[in-house]
């Protein structure tokens, strides 16, 4: 918890300060069209990789299976995308990271060896109202199914 708190407030003050140096180098209307720009460019990797893929990453994971690399190399594409619409060269160099292949490939390796680690330790579950529920108590329900019809009678 420390470390976000200390990520959330020291991260946007690197961006301030590297922002200033840039702009003082090089000028404020050539650092406010990179800023722009930066931000067209991510929008667009949104945009071509879409939301979709982040969510079938998502669907996998609650059922219990690991993602293949297709919906990570997406998933990889719409965090390069974020990091870039981001305003920032710090965000925008992590989000050009995201856009090499090779950078892609090696984190697609480590994504997939930690789900693995994390499968084989039973750190990952699926959560479905299928499977046991723990109720605050001592023990586990089962869920029930009841199958029937029903009418609908409005007044």
């Amino acid at each position: 918890m420390r470390f976000f708190f200390l990520l959330f407030l020291v991260f946007p003050l690197l961006e301030l300060f590297v922002m200033i140096r840039v702009g003082s180098s090089i000028g404020a209307s050539a650092t406010l069209l990179l800023v722009l720009a930066s931000g067209v460019l991510g929008v667009l990797c949104i945009r071509l990789a879409g939301l979709t893929t982040a969510l079938k990453v998502r669907q996998r994971m609650a059922l219990g299976e690991i993602p293949n690399n297709d919906m990570l190399n997406g998933l990889l594409l719409v965090v390069g995308g974020g990091l870039l619409f981001l305003p920032g060269f710090i965000s925008d160099v992590l989000g050009l990271m995201c856009l090499l292949p090779f950078v892609r490939h090696w984190l697609i390796k480590r994504i997939n060896l930690h789900m693995t680690q994390g499968m084989q330790s039973g750190r990952f579950y699926a959560q479905s109202s299928a499977y046991t529920q723990h109720r605050g108590r001592s023990e586990t329900h089962h869920a029930q199914i009841i199958e029937g019809e029903f009418e609908r009678k409005d007044p």
